[in-house]
């Protein structure tokens, strides 16, 4: 053999251990990658359950009857009803419900400050705040809620189906469909289905 030869077996090995390092290292960071989106997926569908379990848990429902006051023969004054919240639920910042009352030829919504709230049922204590348009809902409270709708007879009159539509701050609206009764005296309360 020539000296003058070079003999190149000795770095196969060697470049053969660079290369299988090169591809450990690359995997390992297209591991982490994808881990890291994984969990980064995980944690925002944990988010969007923790989301929806607290929107389905804060809402209110009505409790009791829905009941009418008429104005004249044709037309009504006022809508009350009471709430309670839903089994389950958390305490309802009652200052951020909104309220909408819709029929065929109108929709209005009212704020908080254009209703009046009636604490019926409270905790022992009072939790302070609760008066006529604002207050903290908790669990085993009801409050009766007056609307005045100042409807003309136009846009609701007897046999008109009405709409009462609660939207508290968190959680679904609750709709409260009625009709107003067929013949009414001026100043009577009416239960209404």
């Amino acid at each position: 053999m020539n000296s003058s030869q070079r003999n190149d077996e000795g770095f196969t090995g060697l470049e053969a251990a660079i290369v299988l390092i090169a591809f450990v290292v690359v995997a390992a960071v297209f591991s982490y990658v994808v881990l890291g989106a994984g969990f980064f997926t995980t944690q925002k569908a944990q988010e969007t359950v923790h989301t929806g379990v607290q929107q389905t848990t804060s809402a209110v429902e009505p409790s009791g009857p829905v009941s009418v006051q008429a104005l004249d023969s044709s037309s009504i004054n006022t809508i009350s009803f009471y709430l309670q919240l839903a089994a389950g639920g958390t305490g309802v910042d009652m200052s951020k419900v909104t309220y909408t009352v819709s029929t065929p030829k109108r929709v209005t919504t009212f704020t908080n400050q254009q209703v009046n709230y009636t604490w019926v049922k409270q905790n022992t204590p009072i939790d302070a705040g609760q008066n006529v348009s604002a207050g903290l809902l908790n669990s085993r409270e009801m409050v009766l809620v007056t609307i005045n709708p100042a409807f003309s007879s136009a846009e609701m009159t007897n046999n008109d189906r009405f709409i009462v539509e609660v939207k508290p701050p968190i959680g679904a609206a609750l709709p409260i469909a009625r009709s107003i009764p067929a013949g009414m005296v001026a100043g009577t309360w009416y239960e209404v289905y």
